[in-house]
């Protein structure tokens, strides 16, 4: 994404356009698949050295309040940032702590339609996402490209 495109998504959020926020934005799209604080950490810091640790947990912070990124716990309750907000779930290899994304609007309808039948009492339900825990079979992740 071009400088224009990030600066049009902080503003239209309306919030204040800000290198760091900038820059931050651009490492998750760079990285784009569920990286850690960390790895937008060093991206950041190509540009910006001294970055704290702070701001980038209150930028990381201000993006997901404005559901711009969403946060992913893996299950060893490490935190990742997801760039795409389209619905989808994950799926999460517990062996290497990959993320990938897992796309399915029957999936999706089939949740719906059980909990509008069957309820939670006492909760609103806003959103449903299931995060779905195994490994790759002989440990070999899909090829995007098939």
């Amino acid at each position: 994404m071009n400088y224009s495109e990030l600066k049009n998504i902080l503003e239209g959020k309306g919030l204040k356009v800000t290198p760091q926020r900038i820059a931050v934005l651009e490492a998750l799209y760079e990285l784009k698949n569920h990286p850690s604080a960390d790895e937008v950490r060093k991206i950041v810091q190509e540009k910006y050295p001294n970055i704290a640790l702070g701001t980038l947990y209150n930028i990381l912070d201000t993006l997901c309040e404005h559901n711009i990124i969403r946060k992913v716990k893996t299950e060893n309750d490490f935190m990742r940032y997801d760039i795409e907000m389209d619905k989808h779930h994950h799926i999460y290899c517990d062996e290497c702590d990959y993320i990938e994304n897992y796309y399915d609007g029957e999936l999706d309808k089939m949740l719906v339609d059980y909990f509008n039948r069957k309820g939670i009492p006492n909760f609103n339900i806003k959103e449903i996402n299931l995060q779905i825990v195994g490994s790759y079979k002989d440990h070999v992740k899909p090829n995007k490209n098939d």
